[in-house]
């Protein structure tokens, strides 16, 4: 394995974080080079550094299709039998072909008398956190860092999933409800990529830290900006909008491997 790791001219290896799953390489190779090189063996996630210290001190999340495995407003729109209608939309706004905000008050239109007890139903039946999601916050946490759970989707949902993970805050949207049923609107202002961003920088400022003490990680085209904002930006499973942007990409591994990437080897994760 380390000599495989290591058949590219000028790459050795440092040293292994976890022996035969993670190692630390040394290079005189650019980020680009060194991504081009390795991306593309099967089952090696590639995460490049600058030299020095790499554990971060905030992370900042999305949560449909990446902290959990589902797009919570598509599972959603199957109890209101709208769902490959939402679906589609989804779709193309994740990837960058519609603008978010028009996308989203579509999609919840679409939901318009459904009982809100349904969101209950829909969390218990259906949502559920990718693997190495909750050792990846908790662990982080565990080691004196801030986790915000920023999304595009719902308070509704993400309250639940940010308790169940352990993230500390959450920002997502609110759906309204009138008498026991969703009005088809949106209550409040709505969190789109710009408002991730500002969640991003206010809880940067609020620690006194710089952007390379941050872990961004998302999966669609609303997650770009602060993905690209952070010092290790992370495309989960992602989109290419996403991952044109991101410093790298999660393909094969869990999200704990995120921890490996930051230098922490397994006997040090809080595993949940």
């Amino acid at each position: 394995m380390a000599a495989a790791l290591t058949r590219i001219d000028g790459v050795r290896l440092a040293r292994w974080v976890e022996p035969g799953n993670a190692a630390d390489l040394e290079t005189n190779l650019g980020q680009g080079e060194m991504r081009a090189a390795y991306e593309g063996w099967e089952g090696v996630d590639v995460i490049v550094h600058p030299p020095g210290p790499r554990e971060k001190k905030l992370l900042v999340a999305d949560m449909d299709s990446t902290m959990i495995g589902q797009e919570c407003i598509d599972e959603l729109a199957d109890y209101a039998g709208v769902k490959p209608q939402v679906a589609a939309i989804t779709e193309r706004a994740m990837r960058g072909e519609l603008d978010f905000i028009g996308a989203l008050h579509e999609r919840v239109a679409l939901l318009k008398g459904l009982k809100e007890n349904a969101i209950a139903h829909c969390l218990a039946e259906r949502v559920r956190p990718n693997p190495g999601a909750a050792t990846l916050v908790r662990t982080m946490a565990a080691r004196g860092a801030m986790t915000l759970l920023v999304s595009g989707g719902f308070t509704a949902f993400a309250g639940p999933v940010a308790e169940e993970i352990g993230f500390a805050q959450v920002e997502a949207n609110d759906l309204a409800v009138e008498d026991g049923h969703l009005t088809g609107k949106v209550a409040g202002p709505i969190v789109d990529s710009a408002q991730k961003l500002r969640a991003l920088e206010n809880a940067r400022d609020e620690l006194d830290i710089e952007n390379t003490d941050v872990l961004a990680i998302g999966d669609g085209a609303n997650d770009a900006p602060m993905v690209a904002a952070s010092g290790l930006g992370i495309a989960y499973r992602a989109k290419p909008a996403l991952i044109a942007v991101a410093d790298a990409r999660l393909d094969h591994h869990g999200l704990d491997a995120l921890l490996w990437a930051q230098g922490i080897p397994r006997a040090s994760w809080v595993v949940a």
